[in-house]
């Protein structure tokens, strides 16, 4: 049996863009289930922190699904993982171009 991992009070505050008060008002309050571990430390489900997030933000999840990367964003990215084949490739080719044109 695989064991679900419960969230901390800090991963749901993340999760909602919220305080950590704010979701111990939350738990307090019954607005999103709670759970104590041992009496003491507070854990949440993954699956009800986020149906409490669709609740509470229903266009949220359509706005993270349709978000678009800018061409701007997009070159970044390229040139940050792939900066060493850019250069490896720039390189042997002026070292082609300097062996060839001497003969």
């Amino acid at each position: 049996m695989a064991e679900e991992k419960l969230l901390t009070v800090r991963d749901v505050s993340i999760i909602l863009h919220v305080s950590e008060k704010k979701v111990l008002e939350l738990a307090e309050s019954g607005e999103v289930p709670a759970y104590k571990i041992g009496g003491v430390y507070l854990r949440f489900k993954k699956e009800q922190v986020y149906e409490y997030k669709k609740r509470l933000h229903p266009h949220a999840a359509k706005e993270e699904a349709a978000q678009k990367y800018s061409l701007n964003e997009r070159i970044k990215d390229f040139l940050y993982f792939n900066d060493f084949y850019v250069f490896s490739a720039i390189v042997i080719t002026v070292l082609l171009f300097v062996i060839f044109r001497g003969y």
